[in-house]
């Protein structure tokens, strides 16, 4: 197999999401079924931390596991990644002694420099821009719950960041609209993201606006890991960008709601509509790890044969 990468959503392209979908459900109902799927024994994934996590390291370790893998946890405050030893020195030893890499971390300079020099796969556990492991899990989550997402309307309300910025790589690939709302200086930024054009996307000063007639909304925390200082800042200018249940009745009336989580209640959502009928966030968080399963086959394996 050629060696691939997943470093940002737009390394693959739809057909290779629509099979990824296919796998992820395949492997759900084999491990809701107990049926036993060891497709990865022998193979050791390593998975590099310099960012904390409750779901990525849980989801990737798990999974890992259930497909009759290994997992081994490495935070860069404990190896050489933490000392000064060169990204691309670690990556080319690291890479002879595993069959895969997760990273998790700051600049997404980093993990495309380690990338570059490993003889593996590795796979973006999150950087400060983008996140997609996780819009894999909740676009596999919308197609489960409202069916093929191309022309819908996703409202993006909140701070521009790694999550709205894939979800804007994700629309050119699956040919929906974005509409995004933050507030002034925490813009959408075309080139920094990479996208071919701002066909995909529309800004909106007010969240309400952004809001209407939508299929979906989401958002995250204001505060990003990496810019604590800027919290109580942050919490002023976000003030008016919580989505409560006001609104949320401005979009569809089927309209779900989701969050990568951990969520801070009473500041970007209201309990109300995390915990209401249209959030589906639970199921978002589980999706991670029947995603991230499928993934980590592919990249190993290619396609296989069943279905």
């Amino acid at each position: 197999m050629q060696l691939k990468h997943f470093l940002q959503f737009n390394d693959l392209c739809r057909e290779e999401y629509e099979y990824l979908f296919e796998r992820s459900r395949w492997i759900r109902e084999a491990f809701k079924q107990y049926r036993k799927y060891s497709p990865l024994v022998d193979r050791t994934l390593a998975m590099i931390f310099d960012k904390n996590s409750t779901r990525t390291r849980l989801s990737f370790e798990a999974g890992m596991s259930q497909l009759g893998g290994t997992a081994i946890y490495l935070s860069t405050r404990d190896t050489q990644l933490g000392r000064g030893e060169p990204v691309e020195d670690s990556a080319r030893v690291i890479s002879r002694m595993v069959d895969m890499i997760m990273i998790r971390t700051h600049q997404h300079e980093t993990l495309r420099r380690f990338a570059e020099h490993s003889r593996v796969p590795v796979i973006n556990g999150l950087t400060d821009e983008y996140h997609p492991c996780q819009i894999m899990a909740d676009i596999f989550t919308f197609i489960e719950y409202k069916g093929d997402i191309a022309g819908k309307t996703i409202a993006w309300v909140g701070d521009v960041n790694n999550m709205c910025n894939t979800w804007l790589q994700a629309a050119e690939i699956f040919d929906f609209k974005v509409h995004v709302s933050a507030p002034p200086g925490y813009e959408v930024n075309p080139e920094q993201i990479g996208l071919s054009s701002t066909d995909y996307f529309e800004t909106f000063s007010c969240p309400h606006e952004a809001v209407k007639k939508s299929d979906l909304v989401t958002t995250d925390v204001w505060t990003s890991m990496g810019f604590e200082s800027e919290t109580e800042q942050r919490k002023i200018e976000f003030a008016d960008f919580c989505v409560d249940q006001e609104m949320m009745a401005l979009a569809n009336d089927d309209a779900l709601f989701m969050h990568c989580l951990p969520a801070h209640r009473g500041e970007e959502v209201a309990t109300e509509v995390i915990d209401g009928p249209c959030s589906v966030v639970w199921d978002e968080a589980e999706n991670r790890l029947h995603t991230q399963k499928a993934l980590m086959e592919y990249l190993l394996l290619g396609k296989v044969k069943e279905v």
